[in-house]
């Protein structure tokens, strides 16, 4: 049995397939979503969502947003999501090294805050991507 799952940004609909697991990163916690799971809506924090259809595992990066889990689908709508094979490492890396940068000197409170969560993002994108490398050289 699997469930329609929909994700969806601003720009673009990012994926759209039916999937046996979401596995996402709730405000209070990572949660799962399996077939018939009781109607919900969530917000989501910045994380890794997982997506499991068959033996297959998909990893994306996504900055927040919302969850709404019906009957026949689950859609979720993110502030930015990223599939695994998507992300340029060296570009994470890159805004790592400047985020940091930026965090050495002495910044405003606004300013303090955006580089830390340039830095959280450019995080999440080097370990979905670490992810990705990895499970590419098991096989």
């Amino acid at each position: 049995m699997a469930i329609r799952l929909d994700i969806v940004t601003a720009e673009q609909l990012v994926f759209s397939d039916d999937v046996d697991i979401v596995v996402a990163p709730g405000i209070d916690g990572e949660l799962a979503i399996l077939p018939r799971h009781a109607p919900l809506m969530t917000m989501l924090q910045p994380g890794e969502l997982r997506v499991r259809k068959g033996g297959e595992e998909t990893f994306m990066a996504i900055t927040g947003g919302f969850l709404e889990v019906r009957p026949d689908r689950i859609t979720i709508l993110a502030d930015a999501a990223e599939r695994a094979e998507d992300i340029d490492a060296a570009r994470a890396e890159e805004a790592k090294r400047r985020a940091e940068e930026r965090l050495r000197g002495t910044l405003s409170e606004t300013d303090m805050a955006r580089a830390e969560a340039a830095l959280r993002r450019s995080l999440l994108r080097l370990r979905v991507a670490e992810k990705r490398r990895r499970r590419r050289s098991e096989l």
